[in-house]
């Protein structure tokens, strides 16, 4: 018998002083059996990086053509294709494609993943936001995730801090660019 997925409620506080976005909101989070509870995590702080309307979580790792995160506008069609982690550059080419923003949200240390990237054919490779969140932020907002948790997450001159049962969490998100 599979393992199924598991549901985290998310209560989000948002303040990003950076992009002037004050929300609250109350996210639903598949975790696919495989998934690490930093994938979770990351895409949890991607999702606020990112907020705006017509964003939601893609169908997850039971469809992998399809990105962690989306913004479609009213009619369906695919504005900002969202990834979390390492893509490979074919999977970078086909959002390129896709979808006129591609950003990348990685979580681990960013050095190889780009060298594997670097003189790879991608469309629109230019026009990619590639960004670095704090793996020291996203361990340890990962160990504080349980089914049900209240964050608050505020982003101020590229700089995260979440609070999760009374304690406050920080750590930067970096821009990376690829090489070559």
């Amino acid at each position: 018998m599979a393992l199924g997925d598991t549901l985290h409620t998310v209560d989000v506080e948002l303040a990003d002083v950076d992009r002037h976005v004050y929300e609250t909101l109350a996210l639903r989070v598949a975790r696919h059996a495989s998934e690490t509870a930093e994938s979770v995590a990351a895409r949890v702080l991607a999702y606020c990086l990112e907020y705006q309307e017509g964003l939601a979580f893609g169908p997850g790792l039971g469809e992998p053509d399809q990105p962690a995160l989306a913004v479609r506008d009213l009619t369906g069609a695919l504005r900002a294709w969202i990834d979390v982690g390492a893509p490979d550059a074919a999977r970078l080419h086909k959002a390129s494609k896709a979808a006129p923003r591609v950003a990348v949200y990685a979580y681990k240390d960013p050095g190889p993943w780009l060298r594997t990237l670097a003189g790879s054919r991608i469309h629109r490779a230019e026009a990619l936001v590639l960004r670095a969140l704090d793996p020291e932020l996203v361990g340890a907002l990962a160990e504080r995730i349980g089914r049900r948790v209240a964050l608050a997450v505020s982003v101020t001159d590229g700089h995260l801090y979440v609070t999760v049962g009374g304690e406050t969490l920080e750590g930067g998100v970096e821009g990376l660019a690829l090489a070559g």
